[in-house]
């Protein structure tokens, strides 16, 4: 059960070699994009100047460094097989002791696991670790809710947690050990609104309406005394149509309703000012599905009265639907309050931050209806059409009552100047996302010529790298714009062509594929498309640029000679199949049935493909059932610079034949591929350096071959695995530099350190 790790840092040093293969120390920095995924969550240590975590939904938690200004990953050790704890359900700090932190780790209730809760006291520079029995959805609907667990400020070794779908749950040893809360009322399931249209592929789970369970646990310290656990304890569960907040007076034993309490809503978050007032945000779901309706109340925790204090009321039946998502209070000053909205777009008036310095007598908006509210993007330039969204917390720095911080679908936002609201001055609000990489690489292109990097993303489409230590100045993809780009390729002889193919924004616009003739300067939408519902899928493109083969989502494959302008079915392939480009014959295609066996070839430029028997030295691969991991891979390559020489990457082995007319053979020693690529050859050598993040001879890592895969060199170490691995390309132009991209903790680059 208690295993202990190390956290990461940027230099990633191995020393260790063995007889079956070698290690090489890397130099590991990320590509920087700024943000690219959602914090959900904030948590300040209320004494500790300086002392602030937060967490994401799949891509682990970040401890921030005071004195470099900049997030430290804290989980970048999680492994493949460890996945489901790179999403974060809550973050519990010691009121007492500043260096106790507590995360509670498992990204899907639906997952196998494992679930944790990680305990450290050392401000996470390392964690023990105790596997726990309930289920946890750090990346289903209700992750922005908040905070889940909790721990007595007056007796630290006593720590709560809520959970979604097995009730509450007592350490009272420092999180080393669990108890269920039996005492705890029964939870009914939340009325969840069914997935919006055109919900993002990978948000099934966000979407999936589960039972969002107990939400916050808040302590009221001045019901205990020091070492004693503390007699007062709240808890909020996502239930609407009921009572949803409860109350102990004798340190959990029992628990009642509060009186008078709401109940047309869910709460969302709640927080306990220093003068006995509770201020709790209220929806009609615990987002981010979309809110309708929702309200802030202030609960006074003295005499029971219910106040409902809303800045803005939602009007639905006037298209004015909207929640409420987070509230925070500067604890030094008690009446002033900061809360958010959800969902209030469009005719509701756009989504924003109140102010209230009178205990939510009276409100200011920040950015809309006459706020002075303006957004520095220069630091992560691609969210300034993004517009700000999911504010599911924002926070009050406990030192600095000036400083305040919220979230988004994005990352973080920060200003220096929040007193400003209270007299109608501008507040300046910056992108504090330095360090915090939350991005999906779902295709990586690094050219033989011209820029270093291309990438493809989730959410967010993705970016022409043209220096990689700093965000890309004209944001991301434009003309036309994605949300997610799937596949992105490049003309082996002509680095200039690329073509990439995706989803488009709905928030942007433009058409599912897109090009460039300049090295992605600049990029055009074709004029015609297979069809009108062509989107997403594979693409491929001849050597020199000529011929683009595009395989649309559950489509069959078709071809164009004239950029676009026309298309037309390519008779003989299956739908849903990838094809490649031989990278020297300009008039070979190939394309690989992997289940059925089948090896399919062109040799008339994508025309028609001719179907060959797949022979392999063992069975074919099995597929897998739907929702099971079975790796990044399965698919065929084409070695750089030769022709007719190609790989396959399946997930439990890695084959190469250099003649399609001769049997692939099994390369020994790879017992697992989770991604694949090519790089520069090594000096005094012709043939591309072989990547893959997988398992060889045992071990989980990255690793290199400069000799077609007979040796091969482990190029990181157990501190640096980043989970789930989608993406591993070499770089043509830089011998041992190689790209990674994640599920979650953005794109990577590596350097040999020599």
């Amino acid at each position: 059960m208690k295993n202990i790790f190390l956290c990461c840092g940027i230099f990633c040093f191995i020393v260790s070699v063995n007889a079956q293969q070698q290690a090489q120390p890397y130099n590991w920095k990320s590509v920087q994009i700024g943000g690219g995924g959602f914090v959900d969550g904030l948590v300040y240590h209320p004494t500790a100047k300086g002392v602030l975590y937060c967490r994401t939904d799949m891509g682990g938690a970040y401890r921030w460094n005071d004195l470099s200004k900049t997030w430290e990953p804290l989980l970048d050790w999680v492994s493949y097989k460890e996945s489901n704890l790179m999403g974060v359900e809550s973050i519990a700090l010691d009121p007492a002791d500043a260096n106790r932190l507590y995360m509670a780790c498992g990204t899907y209730t639906s997952s196998p696991g494992p679930n944790a809760i990680l305990r450290s006291n050392n401000k996470g520079k390392t964690f023990e670790r105790t596997n726990v029995p309930f289920r946890m959805g750090g990346n289903e609907n209700g992750r922005g809710n908040g905070e889940r667990m909790a721990v007595d400020p007056n007796n630290g070794s006593i720590v709560y947690m809520g959970t979604r779908l097995d009730g509450l749950w007592k350490s009272s040893d420092h999180g080393a050990t669990w108890k269920q809360v039996t005492s705890f009322p029964a939870i009914a399931n939340p009325d969840v609104p069914t997935p919006p249209q055109g919900a993002n592929r990978g948000q099934g789970f966000r979407y999936r309406p589960r039972t969002n369970g107990i939400i916050f646990v808040l302590f009221d310290p001045k019901s205990g005394i020091q070492n004693n656990a503390t007699s007062i304890i709240y808890a909020g569960t996502s239930q609407k149509g009921k009572e949803s907040l409860f109350r102990s007076s004798d340190g959990g034993l029992t628990w009642q309703p509060l009186a008078g309490q709401p109940i047309d809503w869910m709460p969302t978050h709640a927080v306990l000012a220093p003068d006995g007032m509770m201020y709790i945000t209220y929806g009609t779901s615990p987002g981010p599905t979309p809110m309708t309706d929702g309200a802030l109340y202030q609960y006074n925790t003295q005499t029971g009265e219910w106040k409902n204090i809303t800045p803005v009321k939602p009007d639905p039946d006037k298209g004015k639907a909207f929640g409420y998502a987070a509230v925070a209070v500067d604890i030094h000053h008690p009446q002033s309050i900061i809360v958010s909205t959800f969902n209030r777009y469009g005719k509701a008036g756009g989504e924003d931050i109140f102010r209230s310095i009178d205990a939510g007598k009276t409100w200011k908006p920040i950015f809309t209806a006459g706020g002075a509210g303006r957004f520095d993007y220069s630091l992560a330039p691609y969210v300034a059409h993004t517009g700000i969204h999911w504010l599911f917390d924002l926070e009050i720095d406990p030192s600095n009552a000036d400083h305040a911080i919220f979230t988004t679908g994005y990352g973080l936002h920060e200003t220096f100047n929040l007193t400003n609201v209270d007299g109608g001055k501008p507040t300046t609000w910056g992108v504090v996302n330095n360090g915090i990489e939350e991005t999906v690489g779902l295709d990586l292109l690094s050219p033989p010529q011209g820029v270093p990097l291309v990438s493809a993303i989730g959410d967010y489409g993705g970016f022409v790298h043209h220096k990689l230590d700093k965000p890309v100045p004209e944001g991301n993809f434009i003309n036309p714009h994605f949300a997610n780009t799937d596949a992105i390729v490049c003309a082996a002889q002509n680095s200039n062509i690329m073509l990439r193919v995706g989803e488009a924004s709905t928030q942007v616009g433009g058409g599912n594929i897109g090009y460039t003739l300049d090295g992605g300067k600049t990029w055009h939408p074709t004029q015609t498309v297979p069809q009108a519902e062509s989107k997403r899928g594979s693409i491929s493109i001849s050597a020199s640029g000529k011929v683009w083969i595009w395989t649309p989502e559950h489509s069959m494959p078709y071809i164009t000679d004239d950029n676009g302008a026309s298309w037309k079915p390519i008779a003989g392939l299956p739908t849903n199949i990838r094809t490649i480009a031989d990278p020297v014959n300009d008039a070979k295609f190939y394309a690989l049935a992997l289940f059925d066996g089948i090896l399919y070839t062109s040799s008339d430029s994508g025309n028609s493909f001719y179907g060959h028997t797949l022979h392999l030295p063992n069975s074919l691969p099995q597929p897998v059932k739907r929702g099971d991991i079975r790796g990044g891979q399965d698919h065929l390559y084409a070695t750089p610079g030769k022709e007719g020489d190609l790989w396959l990457a399946a997930f439990d082995g890695l084959y190469h034949t250099d003649n399609i007319d001769k049997p692939f053979e099994k390369t020994n020693k790879v017992q697992e591929i989770h991604a694949f690529g090519f790089g520069k050859a090594a000096p005094d050598t012709n043939f591309p350096a072989l990547y893959i993040a997988g398992v060889i001879n045992g071990e989980d890592g990255i690793f290199r071959s400069n000799d077609k895969g007979e040796i091969w060199t482990r190029i990181n170490d157990d501190k640096h695995l980043w989970s789930l691995i989608l993406q591993i390309t070499g770089d043509p132009k830089t011998y041992g530099r190689v790209y990674v991209g994640t599920h979650g903790r953005g794109i990577f680059y590596g350097d040999a350190i020599r």
